[in-house]
């Protein structure tokens, strides 16, 4: 089973660290990023090759963050004029 506290603490949060952005700990990689690379089809081994200071852990927990993010925000559908 996913420890997920463990993993949450290799992201932080801090004013002088990308100006605020999540990154993961001990980086300045932040956690936009290493979504993006998902989203753009890249897999973990080819994320760790631009990237070989981070984990898969890192990336789990980029991913975990995001989705964590997402528990705190309601959508609302505007309707159409």
């Amino acid at each position: 089973m996913i420890d997920e506290k463990k993993l949450l603490e290799r992201i932080i949060v801090d004013p002088e660290i990308m100006v605020g952005k999540p990154v993961i700990k001990g980086t300045r990689i932040p956690v936009e990023l290493i979504l993006r690379m998902l989203v753009q089809g890249m897999d973990k081994d080819e994320i760790k090759q631009s990237y070989p200071r981070i984990s898969n852990d890192d990336i789990t927990a980029c991913l975990l963050f995001a989705t964590k993010a997402l528990d705190d925000i309601t959508f609302v559908q505007s309707k159409s004029v």
